[in-house]
């Protein structure tokens, strides 16, 4: 699994350690991670402290490849940053969206309405449609008995 990890020095035991920021779930989905998670480097790698780093994690946690982040983060700008997609302009987004879908539902909720209204108007028409033929046939029936 992939990783956006920054580069720390663990004091207490004098070798570097991998702070793990944010996890890859899919392709541009990433999660912040809330709680502390660190990775210890081993003696004997160098790298510079503060450096953003990719970190590819096998299933049971273990460092499959680093590399630095910079040119990750260097196309997620051009991407995103230069084109006007920002954080607020995709919360704008995803408020117009929500109040689509809102009224869409409201749209259906009404249209179901009017459909039963109608079911409920030909259900009556037709009612009427039998009581005046009764009467027509008992009119038809009194002319015909009375002649």
């Amino acid at each position: 699994m992939l990783y956006l990890a920054q580069v720390h020095r663990n004091e207490f035991l004098d070798q570097l350690q991998l702070h793990l920021l944010a996890r890859q779930e899919v392709n541009n989905i990433w999660v912040k991670i809330p709680e502390e998670a660190f990775i210890l480097l081993g003696k004997g790698k160098t790298m510079t402290e503060k450096l953003l780093v990719l970190v590819e994690l096998s299933p049971t946690g273990d460092i499959e490849k680093i590399e630095e982040a910079t040119n990750w983060v260097m196309d997620l700008i051009g991407t995103y940053l230069t084109t006007g997609i920002t954080p607020d302009f995709l919360r704008q987004e995803a408020e117009r969206a929500e109040k689509w879908r809102q009224n869409l539902t409201l749209q259906n909720q009404d249209l179901a309405r009017r459909t039963l209204e109608l079911e409920a108007r030909r259900e009556q028409i037709q009612a009427l449609e039998e009581t005046l033929k009764r009467e027509k046939n008992l009119v038809n029936k009194a002319e015909t008995s009375g002649e």
